[in-house]
């Protein structure tokens, strides 16, 4: 396929930048409808002006740097979703706009669980492509979300308050007693498990593996997953459990998705998982991260658990 956009170098400038803005702001949206914001992107910069207070729609348009038009358009449907509310000013020929409850309980919403972790996508992403002309950013900038949308680099920052931590011998005990509690509270231990977890730096981590933990705040060490390497280039996501304690704090998510952005980081060709239907809250977890059901996987490697009868393939 040939991008002739691309292809047309500087005198495609704005069409690339408009590009870019497109993108960017589908993952802005997919990020505000899992942060449970009824919200589009280009709505939001209408709702960060009116926290000042009430204003016109004058006021709205040259602060946000949007028409007159387009801002009336906005409001209107801001208004249907009960975040703004109108109503006559002193000079009753102008109307003036304002937040309403809903709409100051979203832009917490936004503060707290969006832009943090925006920011920090964002600062890393520019990190990678450096200083340099400006058509050359903007060329590095489309790979990068190529490799990964700005939704998925948002989704490997934990939410606030959650810590992702690299593996450490003191942190062994816990990957042991995570994953036994889950799995013995619906299986029973199997000799592979057992050989994983009292040896997790023999088996996972000197193979070239990868093993992550997840801290919540006054919780402590949450959750646990690793990454097993089983052939060159091909990992198996496994041993990844979160107490009963952590539930509603989203660090279930929170490691997948770092597991997900780590396995690309080790240059993994290929990433799967196996599990059971039991474990039918994991596998929604997983589905919703992009994990497909797949036949090949299964025969290849479902043989190495009795209890597996589900097997994932992750599209890297």
């Amino acid at each position: 396929m040939v991008d002739v956009v691309a292809e047309l170098g500087s005198v495609m400038l704005g069409s690339r930048l408009k590009r870019l803005a497109e993108r960017l702001q589908s993952s802005a949206n997919t990020l505000l409808t899992a942060a449970g914001v009824p919200l589009q992107s280009g709505q939001v910069a209408v709702l960060v002006a009116l926290e000042g207070g009430a204003r016109p729609v004058g006021r709205i348009s040259d602060d946000t740097g949007t028409s007159q038009p387009g801002v009336t358009r906005t409001l209107t449907q801001l208004e249907a979703l009960g975040m703004v509310s109108r109503f006559a000013g002193d000079d009753q020929r102008e109307r003036l706009a304002v937040l309403t409850p809903a709409g100051e309980a979203a832009m917490k919403r936004i503060r707290a669980l969006v832009w943090p972790r925006v920011g920090i996508a964002v600062d890393a992403m520019l990190d990678e492509i450096g200083s340099a002309p400006l058509l050359e950013q903007v060329v590095a900038l489309e790979a990068a979300l190529s490799a990964g949308s700005l939704a998925q680099r948002v989704a490997a920052v934990p939410p606030p308050g959650l810590i992702i931590h690299e593996f450490s011998d003191d942190l062994a005990p816990s990957f042991y007693t995570i994953n036994a509690e889950w799995i013995t509270s619906m299986f029973a231990l199997e000799q592979t498990d057992i050989d994983v977890l009292e040896n997790p730096r023999a088996k996972i981590i000197e193979p070239g593996g990868t093993i992550l933990f997840i801290e919540a705040p006054g919780l402590g060490i949450v959750g646990t997953c690793a990454l097993q390497q089983t052939s060159p280039g091909k990992f198996e996501l496994t041993k990844m459990g979160v107490t009963g304690s952590a539930r509603g704090l989203k660090a279930g998510e929170a490691l997948l998705a770092a597991m997900i952005e780590r396995a690309r980081a080790l240059g993994a060709e290929q990433l799967y998982l196996l599990t059971n239907r039991k474990c039918a809250a994991a596998i929604h977890l997983y589905e919703k991260a992009g994990f497909r059901h797949d036949a090949g996987i299964m025969a290849q490697y479902g043989a190495r658990y009795a209890r597996c009868d589900v097997a994932m393939n992750f599209p890297l």
